[in-house]
């Protein structure tokens, strides 16, 4: 994937972005900070936060704009009108460097940030058009892996050369430069044509950004997802602002100790976002996000005992060398370089759930709103530093504690907005860990579109393992009695089970499930159905009780016939309604899932699922 046309041009096109941008805006800084400061109208401090502020401005007026434009035209060519705007706008930088033109760098710093804010919807928009569904968690890891250390090396770069002799002549230099290959290789990314309806593109800066949030919304899913990016760049923007007084203070370092910890930090969520990739199997898998965010938390605690006592001779500043060659400094490194892994295991699956949710024509829509919040939650981070570092007089372990505790109570709340997300997790434990399952024709399951998953019942976890299968929400019908029990009643319902009884037991309860079955249908969702009823005491397909003619007669969907294979649980057999024997879990155990041949709704029936799902089974 990443060699192929559809992605390297795009792939180097964004990461000479983050990396101009990024360098440009920390040569400015420098500048301000280090040299001819008399030049400026206004001191450097108001200049130093006014560019903070003016950077990241555009994210707020425009970002709405941005996301119906990338999703209404053809977003290779939205990506070269943006790098050649880029390369006018650091052209023009370079000749303000050369000239020491401060106040029009700072506007121009405004024009990069307004063309960022551009870029970021048609930037992620762009994978799930141009990506395979299973490459897209491997997209995402190589695009987080590449902004990270762009990120990292524009930061150090820019540090390192503008103390150089000619280093302002090179830095000016190196902008132009950057721009400009950059936008030589958008030319190589293929055509990207508008996938939904072209809509007429109104600018509305204000009102449009609030209608942006508002759409978004509208999916719970898709919105916690927002909330839970919007926070780790919550983290990562307060860790990042902080290192700098953190080292001098607590580590006693000086600014090649900085650098360091940022680099653990960059390379750390490199790392990882492509031990996401490894572990997520090839599709969007939401049950890695909890190991990312209890990594948030654990190695954020131990941040705080991580901290060296203060040398004997308080005037010692670390180098670089001296700072590595302490074992008291592993435990620091180690816990920067962790929190960096965990947060990239934690936003790789969430940037792909919303590519993969968001429907056909509005992912860069839903980017937006993303990045509206991105940037929102990154104002609040540096309002609460300085409430809690400045009028509160906290220290800034104090506040990295917090952070972790906040962490904490962030993912319970989004966990207990989106049971999916809860599911997801038991079932990525139970497929991963508990059990070794494999899948065969996954790509069988429809995009897009109503359909009938049909299983044969072996086991009270079957759902859960099912649920792992798809990218889709599925909605289970499932056994009154399994969904009404006390610890799992209420996540059912969130989940939207629909409970089926027999007929004989309640008349009520069955024809209410097949009205629920015919909506969820009508609304284009994927239901999964257990034909037999019950769990299957000897692992074998059993009788059909759930009528499916009746649900076909009714909706005719396309159908897929599902076998589960070598899968045991902790479940009952029964006789009779009486349950006769407990099958204890085998751990480890090989599990396989194959789906057969989509089936015409047609001509499905009772008849040619058993004999389906039989030759699944080896029976026939």
């Amino acid at each position: 994937m990443l060699l192929t046309k559809r992605f390297l041009p795009y792939f180097v096109t964004q990461c000479l972005g983050a990396l101009n941008d990024n360098f440009y805006k920390n040569i400015l800084l420098l500048l301000v900070t280090f040299s001819q400061v008399q030049d400026l109208p206004i001191s450097v401090d108001l200049f130093v936060n006014l560019a903070a502020g003016l950077f990241i401005l555009p994210f707020f007026l425009f970002s709405a704009h941005a996301g119906v434009v990338a999703d209404n035209m053809d977003k290779a060519k939205l990506i070269r009108q943006l790098k050649l705007l880029e390369v006018i706008i650091m052209f023009s930088a370079a000749i303000a460097i050369l000239n020491g033109n401060y106040m029009m760098m700072l506007l121009l710093l405004f024009l990069t940030g307004s063309q960022s804010a551009y870029f970021g919807p048609v930037k992620y928009s762009l994978l799930p058009q141009a990506l395979q569904e299973d490459e897209l968690v491997s997209g995402n890891a190589w695009v987080e892996m590449g902004t990270f250390l762009s990120i990292l090396i524009g930061t150090l770069s820019a540090g390192i050369l503008i103390f150089e002799d000619n280093g302002t002549q090179w830095s000016a230099i190196i902008v132009a430069l950057l721009a400009l290959v950059g936008y030589l290789a958008s030319r190589a990314i293929p055509a990207l044509p508008p996938q939904g309806t072209i809509e007429k593109i109104r600018f509305r800066p204000l009102s449009g950004t609030w209608r942006s949030i508002q759409k978004v919304r509208q999916t719970p899913s898709i919105w916690m997802a927002i909330i839970a990016i919007s926070w780790f760049w919550f983290l990562g923007a307060t860790y990042l602002t902080q290192f700098p007084n953190f080292t001098k203070l607590h580590l006693h370092s000086g600014a090649a100790v900085v650098s360091l910890l940022l680099g653990l930090f960059s390379i750390g969520i490199a790392v990882g976002s492509f031990i996401c990739e490894r572990f997520s199997y090839g599709h969007v898998e939401l049950g890695l996000l909890p190991f990312g965010a209890l990594g948030l938390t654990l190695f954020g605690i131990d941040l705080l005992w991580a901290i060296p006592p203060v040398p004997v001779d308080v005037s010692v500043v670390y180098g670089v060398k001296t700072f590595i060659s302490q074992s008291q400094h592993f435990r620091v490194m180690l816990d920067f370089f962790m929190i960096g892994v965990s947060g990239g295991l934690f936003i790789v699956p969430l940037y792909a759930f919303i590519q993969s949710r968001s429907a056909k024509g509005e992912c860069a829509q839903a980017i937006a709103a993303n990045n509206i919040m991105n940037a929102l939650f990154m104002v609040a981070s540096a309002l609460l530093s300085m409430l809690l570092l400045g009028i509160a007089g906290w220290s800034i372990p104090q506040l990295f504690l917090l952070l972790a505790v906040m962490n904490f109570g962030m993912i319970l709340y989004v966990y207990s907005q989106v049971p999916e997300f809860t599911l997801r997790f038991i079932s990525y434990l139970l497929s991963h860990v508990i059990y070794r399952v494999t899948v065969t024709g996954r790509e069988k399951i429809p995009k897009l579109g109503a359909g009938i998953i049909v299983c044969n019942h072996v086991s009270d976890v079957d759902a859960l393992i099912i649920m792992g299968t798809s990218i889709r929400p599925i909605r289970f019908v499932m056994e009154q009695s399994v969904s009404e029990r006390p610890l799992l009643k209420s996540v059912f319902c969130h989940a939207g089970v629909i409970p089926i009884c027999s007929p004989k037991q309640s008349d009520t309860t069955y024809n209410h499930a097949f009205e629920a079955i015919h909506e969820a249908l009508s609304n284009n969702e994927l239901v999964c159905i257990f034909p037999e009823g019950r769990v299957t005491s000897d692992g074998t397909l059993g009788e059909f009780y759930v009528d499916i003619d009746k649900i076909l007669a009714r909706d005719s969907v396309p159908v897929i016939p599902m076998a589960l294979k070598g899968l045991w649980g902790s479940y009952f057999s029964h006789k009779d309604g009486q349950a006769l024997t407990t099958i204890p879990i085998r751990f480890r155990s090989r599990v396989s899932v194959t789906l057969a041949e989509v089936i015409d709704g047609h001509v499905a029936n009772k008849d040619s699922l058993r004999v389906k799902i039989a030759s699944l089974l080896g029976k026939r």
